[in-house]
């Protein structure tokens, strides 16, 4: 055990925990987290109204509206996790465009009831099936008699779909054949992954189709709406879908406000449709909803039953927050500090919030200055170690810059998405395409209004400028699988090339482009893309990586609750950042399309990545050299052990022996050093300066 003092230098700060808001299936929130008193208040009134649709199994619907930095997105993790054994939880992120909401609502929903709740084994998409009524509502004779009954269904297709559209008959099943296909298949393992593509929407190959005995795939509104539908015409015993539509920002744009009406005709659809078991949680900021909730029709705002403000919270609350932050270090000292919540104090927050309240974000800004300026005057000097290392309390230490802080931020993002992602095909193209845009955009280049495409593809193509030669050139990103809309799209870019003469047209896709000669597809793609100027991209999965990240933080900056340090970052500040870092340099599908300078590199093609570059080793190494340095930036001074395991974490596929070795490197070129290298390496303290 260690003095606290000691345990202070040594370690990062507890406040520099990043818990972003995000899809909560994806951001991890323990329930160690969470202090119950908190929005307690706004917990039980949500329970209430899902115990509500519970029992009489009504569809409502609540808005949530609060401060930036006040909980909303942390409210919706504490549901699900709290709530997840009475309801499943679907969490719906912005969407690229309005006229694909439907599609867009589907597929997240679907991706959503594919996850594996704590405590189970199986998904929410197998344990709903398994709860509908027409598997467990059987008279006691079935039940005697018949005890494999769920066996027998899932081993015979046809009796499966017919016992289900003779129980569903009068419940008005939109293309029952194929709905009740699909859930059927879902119980096939080898099948379930492919049936699960298939209820999202995503245009399916002949092959996948034919094994799952369907003729095409859901590729318009009308059936995104009637599938999303369907969960609800037949969930009339079941555990409700709670709907989380979250980071939701708009402006005073007639295109923004027509996306906000969109969605809560959505919502109205729901309720006029009456369907059951549906419980839709709406989250703006409160400024967001007082500017533009006059846009809304009256007849959609009417079918909002519920409205509910987070509350700020009062100093004893801020104070439970800073010692559950605390309380790690706190286990490790000996002896015990008189205080929870030393270093920092009661006064400090008295002194900061004088009206008694605050909001979570600002208590753990709050924390995090005082806690680092405290550790700031520890100074790097160890007691009863060596004594010729000077006093250097007093001496300013370096901090760590924006650009610094940024690269650490992006770094950890980065390696989040890595884990989530990995196909391209997980993503619609519509939201890669805005992916893609919105790097652009960071970089200033110019994109026009206009897509490449009208009709079917037009949200999955744009069209950019060229920052060297100014020409327009046209972009095409699409990964259906299925050779058919292949053909379909094209034929919209030879439909293209005749109407703009002045473009060149960039195919980006990384799946097949088939290879039957035979096929009009086939024909046209290499007639259009195997000769000047237009051209066929193979994105790696890297680089919609970058992309990915890019995008996760602009949606973060848009809802205001994108920190570095204890900064808050606009969208333009992220813009800027992203140029000055000059990160998406190292994307090779920016290269590829001409924004950069293709890198010249010895790296070698990877097949299992559809053609990515492999990650070059000195390009390893760089990123691990730079994640220490700027953690150190950050922390000031910390101990040589937390930086390790710090780098461990963030660079999990990467051997400790290399990760010493950078740390290494870095001593020896004198960007830090270590304050008392003769101590035993649990001791010893890195720094910046003497």
């Amino acid at each position: 055990m260690a003095l606290i003092d000691e345990l202070i230098r040594q370690e990062v700060n507890p406040f520099d925990i990043n818990l972003k808001p995000g899809n909560f299936w994806r951001e991890k929130q323990e329930a160690t987290e969470t202090i119950d008193s908190i929005h307690q208040e706004a917990m039980r009134k949500i329970e209430g109204l899902l115990d509500r649709v519970v029992a009489d199994r009504r569809s409502r619907t609540l808005l949530l509206t609060g401060d930036p930095g006040s909980g909303k997105s942390y409210l919706l993790g504490r549901l699900k996790r709290t709530l997840n054994a009475k309801a499943f939880f679907a969490y719906i992120e912005p969407w690229p465009e309005a006229d694909r909401l439907g599609r867009h609502i589907l597929r997240y929903t679907v991706d959503s009831l594919m996850q594996v709740p704590e405590g189970q084994t199986e998904s929410q998409l197998i344990l709903w099936l398994k709860s509908l009524s027409v598997f467990t509502k059987r008279s006691l004779k079935r039940r005697l008699f018949d005890d494999n009954f769920w066996e027998v269904l899932q081993s015979d297709r046809q009796k499966f779909i017919n016992h289900l559209k003779k129980t569903y008959k009068n419940a008005g099943i939109y293309n029952a054949d194929s709905f009740f296909g699909a859930l059927h298949d879902l119980t096939e393992p080898q099948l379930y992954d492919i049936a699960c593509q298939w209820l999202k929407g995503d245009d399916l190959s002949e092959e996948s189709l034919t094994l799952l005995q369907q003729k095409k795939s859901l590729d318009s509104e009308t059936d995104a709406w009637e599938t999303l539908a369907n969960l609800g015409r037949i969930a009339t015993e079941t555990q409700p879908i709670v709907l989380c539509f979250d980071q939701l920002e708009f402006s005073n744009s007639d295109t923004q406000l027509a996306e906000l009406q969109k969605l809560f005709s959505f919502n109205t659809n729901i309720h006029n449709q009456g369907l059951k078991n549906f419980l839709i949680i709406i989250c703006l900021t409160t400024n967001n909803w007082q500017n533009n909730h006059r846009s809304i029709q009256q007849s959609d705002l009417d079918r909002v039953e519920g409205k509910l403000s987070l509350k700020p919270i009062n100093l004893d609350q801020a104070e439970a927050l800073w010692q559950l932050r605390l309380q790690p270090l706190h286990r490790q000292a000996s002896p015990q500090p008189d205080s929870q919540i030393f270093p920092l104090t009661r006064t400090i927050l008295e002194d900061n919030f004088p009206g008694g309240k605050t909001d979570p974000r600002k208590s753990l800004i709050l924390g995090r200055q005082e806690y680092q300026q405290y550790k700031s005057s520890l100074g790097v000097q160890i007691p009863n170690l060596r004594t010729d290392i000077p006093d250097n309390s007093n001496i300013p230490q370096p901090q760590a810059t924006l650009p610094e802080l940024f690269k650490l931020t992006w770094q950890q993002e980065f390696k989040k998405i890595e884990a989530k992602i990995t196909k391209v095909s997980l993503l619609s193209a519509p939201e890669l395409v805005q992916m893609l845009a919105e790097a652009l955009q960071a970089l200033q280049i110019t994109t026009t209004k206009s897509k490449l495409l009208s009709g079917k593809y037009a949200s999955s193509s744009l069209t950019y400028q060229h920052p060297r030669h100014h020409q327009d050139v046209g972009v095409l990103w699409t990964e259906d699988a299925n050779m058919s809309s292949f053909a379909t799209a094209m034929k919209a870019c030879q439909k293209a090339i005749k109407s703009h003469t002045s473009h060149s047209i960039i195919l980006i896709r990384a799946t097949e482009t088939g290879n039957n000669p035979n096929l009009v597809g086939y024909k046209l793609y290499h007639s259009i893309f195997t000769g000047h100027p237009n051209r066929h991209i193979l994105p790696a999965i890297a680089s919609v990586h970058y992309l990915a990240t890019y995008h996760s933080l602009v949606n973060s900056a848009l809802g205001q609750e994108l920190l570095l340090g204890s900064q808050i970052i606009s969208l333009p500040e992220l813009k800027h950042l992203m140029r000055e870092s000059e990160i998406l340099t190292d994307c090779l599908l920016l290269q590829d399309l001409g924004i950069f300078q293709t890198k010249t590199t010895t790296a070698t093609t990877n097949p299992i990545t559809n053609g990515a570059t492999a990650t070059l080793p000195d390009k390893t190494q760089q990123q691990i050299q730079d994640y220490l340095l700027n953690v150190v930036k950050t922390q000031h001074f910390l101990g040589k052990n937390a930086l390790l395991t710090q780098a461990q974490s963030q660079f999990s596929e990467t051997n400790q022996q290399t990760i010493s070795q950078e740390f290494d490197s870095l001593i020896k070129a004198g960007k830090f050093k270590i304050a008392n290298p003769h101590e035993a390496q649990e001791k010893q303290v890195v720094c910046l300066l003497w």
